[in-house]
């Protein structure tokens, strides 16, 4: 094999091995310590364009989660005030039925003072149902959420809708059995409206519920796709570190000993 000294070949060759165990070091370094495989474009260019859709994805979904939550919020609101209506329209019932088969008018005045009472708490509880503004019972709701992470309409959006506002028909027992007797059939009436309403809401309450559902599947799938891409898996990259680390001393070792061939040519020179 020739000797040289101008151009030392072996020493250019373990010095070029020793630049690449040093950055495949470095790069097993970064990924153990930031937990990432993917830290810059250059380590996956592809793996980044699509991680970057996955994480905008993700996000989207997640806050279609959290509007999904403020819609069953919404629902349990106004469920919650008809429950409260609807008992107070069972004991204004109540008081109809007794007024019906009352003797006098002071019975009738009686009952009627309670009955009044709760038609108006009934009143204010409808005045007072609001959710973020927006009046639930003493108008009619028609309010969209958005509960997708794109744009297609009835698919990423749920809409709650009623048809009109809650107006009781019965407000007073009268001052006769046979006025009490007329209420019931008012009272039933109230009633099953509170029914049908308290019926949509809860229903609109289900499908948030089932949304969201389907939201954190989606969610998990996309997180677990993404994490797949981006994060570092710790057994690979670990033998990854070791393997650098041996090649390191190794080129060391040899630059080293390539450093030292020189030397031989002045051993032949002096004979």
């Amino acid at each position: 094999m020739p000797a040289f000294i101008n151009t030392n070949i072996a020493s250019l060759n373990s010095q070029r091995n020793l630049n690449g165990s040093q950055g495949s070091l470095h790069t097993s370094v970064q990924r153990l310590s930031s937990g990432l495989r993917v830290n810059s474009a250059k380590d996956d260019a592809s793996g980044l364009a699509i991680a970057s859709r996955m994480e905008s994805q993700i996000r989207g979904l997640n806050q279609a989660i959290r509007n999904a939550s403020d819609g069953i919020s919404l629902a349990q609101t106004a469920e919650g005030a008809l429950g409260t209506i609807q008992s107070n329209l069972a004991r204004m019932r109540e008081l109809a039925v007794q007024g019906a088969n009352a003797t006098s008018n002071a019975d009738i005045a009686s009952l009627d003072a309670e009955f009044t009472q709760l038609n108006a708490e009934n009143s204010r509880v409808i005045q007072a149902t609001i959710f973020n503004n927006i009046p639930l019972l003493s108008a009619a709701v028609n309010q969209t959420f958005q509960v997708g992470a794109n744009s297609a309409a009835g698919v990423d959006d749920l809409t709650i809708t009623t048809a009109a506002a809650l107006i009781p028909t019965s407000t007073t027992l009268g001052d006769s059995s046979t006025a009490a007797q007329a209420e019931i059939v008012k009272l039933d009436m109230d009633i099953a409206a509170v029914s049908s309403l308290r019926a949509s809401f809860g229903s609109a309450q289900t499908r948030f519920e089932s949304a969201i559902s389907n939201l954190q599947i989606a969610a998990e799938n996309q997180t677990a796709s993404r994490s797949r891409i981006m994060d570092t898996d710790y057994a690979a990259e670990t033998s990854a570190l070791t393997r650098a680390q041996i090649l390191q001393q190794a080129g060391t070792a040899m630059s080293a000993q390539a450093n030292q061939s020189p030397n031989g040519v002045l051993t032949l020179l002096r004979g």
